[in-house]
């Protein structure tokens, strides 16, 4: 098996969803996947891993996934990895958000805005795109 050579954090408080998002991600060639539990563990991660690609939850305990991306943006050594953020709030809340509404409020945009229920399909396009391996 050849070795890994881009590195994705997936962070997201609910283990199934880890799994599940790890499944799909597998099946990129030449990509390895860790996770985290939270935002704050995220961002130790994120500084330490050094990974291409966040892919990040949005409701979370400790750090949501919001606070979590504006401290990945502020920080010189996170600022550049790329970033899918995951969120269920438009089905619980009826809440709209999309990667424009995060510039326009935060001052930068993840790469992609996907919502939960997750489409494998759309997730894994996504990440192919931004990591270049499709």
């Amino acid at each position: 098996m050849a070795e890994a050579t881009k590195k994705i954090l997936v962070v997201d408080d609910e283990p199934d969803a880890v799994e599940f998002v790890t499944e799909i991600l597998s099946d990129l060639e030449g990509v390895s996947v860790i996770s985290a539990a939270d935002g704050v563990e995220g961002l130790e991660k994120a500084k330490t891993e050094g990974p291409d690609l966040i892919v990040l939850d949005v409701q979370m305990p400790k750090k949501d996934g919001f606070s979590m991306f504006s401290d990945l943006k502020q920080d010189p050594v996170t600022k550049d990895i790329s970033v899918i953020m995951l969120t269920g709030v438009t089905a619980r809340m009826g809440l709209k958000f999309s990667a424009e509404d995060m510039g326009e409020y935060m001052g930068a945009e993840p790469e992609a805005y996907i919502e939960k229920p997750i489409d494998p399909g759309a997730l894994l396009q996504a990440a192919k795109k931004i990591l270049g391996t499709g």
